[in-house]
């Protein structure tokens, strides 16, 4: 299965340096800079950075520190995971991945997202009550976008256009975009409607139960006469060189900002019972080279997906820790994968 698409996904997760304290977020950035390095050199197919606007995370602008992964990298693909449309501009989105596109020589890719967090919002000046129709609208302009012609568009959440050419165009006249859907069926026929690829938010429970969005995908796809491309999952994990390692490592850091914005959602702390029941069953890919593979490989079997991003960042797991992380999954875990669905 040589056409499986596997991808590394992050926060720009704010890590632990050599001192056992928090790096900054500016140190935090260079490392996400330096794992993608390593990602490339590894042969990892994609690095997928998402925004966010919280004191955890250093990334709030994917495809800045995108840019400045495209200078240092020849071959991996660069993409958000996800950008929050709904809080920005269509036309900025698509002139900033079209530079990053031109800056790597056709590598970018952008996948559009409403975002599972709301801070954007009130700090770009936007209202949540218009959170449905700001996507509703965003995507719409942006599908115009793509075509890479004059735009003429118009809507009640920004000026309209008419007749507006967008620069710089991408070299192939194609910016790679994908649509990230947490779990909403109208997500995945408004996916469809424009004819873009899915990409699953798979964080939590057994990964089959998504396998029915995937066919409602198709089936949407099919009646509405556009493409249905292959579906990507991505999904949280971490890899050490042993199962009893990578959970020690991972859990306790992983506790914490889970019980952090779980405070803010209304939910429970959790429970070390609940992070092994997840471990072993659920959407959490913890462990051994060997044990990440084997559930990988079921996962994308069960699912049917054609790409798997691995969120190998969860909280402030070490700085050398997560480099092991990213060695491992590009050195081990996928060949491995790969071995296991071909057998």
């Amino acid at each position: 299965m040589s056409d499986l698409v596997f991808g590394l996904d992050t926060f720009g997760d704010v890590p632990e340096g050599d001192s056992g304290k928090p790096v900054s977020h500016a140190a935090a950035i260079r490392q996400v800079v330096d794992e993608a390095v390593l990602a490339d050199e590894l042969g990892v197919d994609v690095i997928a950075l998402g925004e966010h606007h919280r004191p955890e995370y250093s990334v709030s602008t994917p495809e800045t520190v995108l840019a400045g992964i495209a200078t240092r990298t020849s071959r991996i693909r660069l993409s958000s995971g996800v950008t929050v449309l709904s809080s920005d501009d269509p036309v900025r989105v698509f002139q900033r991945f079209a530079t990053v596109d031109a800056l790597s020589q056709g590598r970018a890719e952008v996948i559009l997202g409403r975002g599972s967090f709301t801070e954007s919002f009130p700090l770009f000046g936007y209202d949540l009550a218009d959170y449905d129709v700001l996507f509703e609208e965003r995507i719409e302009l942006f599908a115009k976008l793509l075509d890479e012609k004059p735009v003429t568009w118009s809507g009640t959440t920004r000026a309209p256009l008419k007749d507006a050419d967008v620069f710089p165009k991408t070299e192939s006249g194609h910016l790679t975009t994908w649509v990230g859907v947490g779990g909403s069926p109208q997500s995945v026929v408004r996916t469809a409607r424009y004819g873009l690829p899915l990409m699953l938010a798979i964080i939590g429970g057994a990964p089959e139960r998504f396998a029915p969005y995937i066919d409602l995908y198709r089936r949407a796809a099919d009646q509405l006469g556009t493409t249905a491309h292959p579906v990507g999952m991505h999904s949280p994990g971490f890899i050490a060189d042993t199962d009893e390692e990578a959970k020690e490592v991972f859990w306790p850091h992983y506790r914490v900002m889970r019980n952090r914005i779980g405070a803010l959602r209304g939910w429970p702390p959790i429970r070390r019972e609940e992070f092994d029941s997840e471990v072993e069953h659920g959407s959490l890919y913890i462990g051994s080279p060997e044990t990440v593979a084997r559930r990988m490989a079921r996962a994308i079997r069960s699912v049917g997906v054609g790409r798997f991003d691995l969120i190998y960042t969860a909280g402030a797991q070490p700085v050398s820790a997560r480099m092991r992380a990213v060695e491992l999954y590009g050195s081990r875990v996928i060949p491995m994968v790969r071995d296991i669905l071909a057998s």
